[in-house]
């Protein structure tokens, strides 16, 4: 399979060969055409002039005579014949009478109009072009002025030169090829590098990159190709970090649920600690479960296609609804839990995903939060869509952190999170599960004086 700029090249070169050829015949066509018209015209203008000579009557000796004078001083053939059946005398080749000048030709010589013929001359083995003129008195034909020139072809004009001529259309292709050869290469020189940079990366180095050496279209495309590889660079970097953090995250209940089991086996716990122990073994198994679950529903809400189905639901009532299910939780540090919704608000959502995405972010709220503090909660329409905003007094977000807060297994304290068993997927859950409610998420945040967490989602039209 030939290369595109093999194609390209071979292109070019035929359109050349093509050009070439077409301008020489078209030359050739207006030369002569052009050559033609310019010499009947001049012919009929000097011949026009040698008519005023004629006096009338007979044709004498000495207009021939006058005539012939002329055509010493003239590059063209000039005769005056008293009878056109003189002709055959007086050219240097013979001409048939009755094909020179037939019945119409006389007819229109009598009207007093001239006679213009273009015909091939073997022995000259070239086309000659003539014109009869009439000498009339009377309406009597007396005689005639006949002048003829051979046309001489442009390959005559050029016999000498013509090697020259072939020889130089050769070198000159020769030199253009080789322009446009190297003028392919240069455009091209992009798309190689750009192919090999696609091979790169289809071998899995995802750091290859190309130079953008232009801003035309393959400037534009090597850029696009940057930007994806940088894309499927960081994807992959995410993927490697995700996998290691899972793995980090599932090693640890698994190492103290190993651990105790095999203690416990052994007999090398007290009776007196087994209790604890199994407790310590639940809460771990209850860990590993819950963390499992989210990342089946990560999982699937990523690759989910299909659009999820929303309905009227009263925005109030989902929200007391959580309440009452997190009270318990709060009540364990004291925490204080106030609602403030409109009841008038219907939004378009669904019921299971929109309770998720509030009982993550209040669970946040309660497990970040100091003791014996409170969580407000309110809800209002706002430019004709419902705004949901949960604030907090606990420990806050740094403003470093706040951009990263929705990332899968980020965490502003490590040690925490682990102590009150966070796996760092619940806001990256819910900005899921927001962008499936046609939804969107602004978190504010101040170290030590808490956060605000803001849930825009769009209420049922009228």
């Amino acid at each position: 399979m030939k290369k595109i700029s093999t194609r390209i090249w071979l292109l070019i070169f035929a359109f050349l060969i093509i050009t070439v050829v077409f301008m020489y015949v078209l030359t050739d066509y207006l030369y002569e055409r052009l050559y033609v018209e310019d010499t009947e015209e001049m012919m009929v203008e000097v011949g026009s002039k040698l008519q005023t000579m004629y006096t009338g009557s007979k044709v004498t000796d000495q207009f021939i005579a006058d005539i012939e004078q002329y055509t010493n001083y003239s590059n063209l053939n000039i005769f005056a014949v008293r009878n056109p059946r003189e002709l055959s005398a007086c050219v240097p080749f013979d001409i048939d009478f009755e094909t020179l000048i037939g019945p119409e030709e006389r007819q229109q010589l009598l009207a007093g109009e001239y006679v213009q013929k273009i015909g091939y001359e073997p022995r000259f083995d070239r086309q000659l072009i003539s014109v009869v003129l009439p000498l009339v008195d009377q309406n009597r034909l007396e005689g005639i002025i006949y002048i003829y020139f051979p046309l001489a072809k442009i390959s005559e004009l050029a016999n000498k030169e013509v090697i020259s001529l072939f020889v130089s259309a050769f070198i000159f292709l020769i030199v253009i090829s080789y322009l446009i050869y190297k003028g392919i290469r240069h455009i091209m020189r992009p798309l190689s590098n750009l192919q090999r940079a696609v091979e790169q990366m289809s071998d899995g180095n995802y750091g290859t990159r190309v130079t953008v050496q232009s801003k035309d279209e393959i400037g534009r495309l090597s850029s696009t190709f940057n930007k994806m590889a940088e894309s499927i660079q960081q994807e992959d970097e995410a993927q490697k970090t995700f996998l290691a953090t899972v793995s980090h995250e599932l090693r640890t209940p698994i190492s103290y649920v190993k651990g105790y089991s095999e203690a416990m086996q052994k007999g090398i716990i007290p009776e007196s600690q087994k209790e604890e122990t199994i407790q310590l073994i639940v809460r771990e198994a209850n860990r590993m479960e819950r963390l499992t679950n989210e990342l089946l529903l990560l999982a699937r809400m990523e690759n989910e296609q299909a659009e999820i189905t929303l309905y009227p639901i009263p925005l109030a009532e989902t929200l007391r609804e959580v309440q009452k299910i997190l009270t318990h939780q709060a009540e364990k540090k004291a925490i204080a839990i106030h609602l403030d919704a409109d009841d008038a608000l219907i939004i378009k959502a669904d019921e299971v995903k929109l309770k998720q995405v509030f009982i993550n972010i209040i669970e946040n709220a309660i497990n970040y939060s100091y003791k014996q503090s409170k969580v407000e909660i309110t809800a209002f329409e706002d430019n004709g869509s419902a705004q949901i905003t949960i604030k907090d007094y606990g420990i806050g977000i740094p403003k470093e952190d706040l951009s990263h807060v929705t990332e899968r297994f980020y965490r502003v304290n490590k040690a925490r999170s682990r102590a009150d068993g966070g796996s760092g997927l619940g806001l990256s859950i819910v900005e899921q599960l927001l962008k499936q409610l046609q939804g969107k998420i602004e978190i504010e945040s101040e170290v030590e004086k808490g956060t605000i967490v803001k849930i825009t989602l769009p209420l049922m039209e009228e």
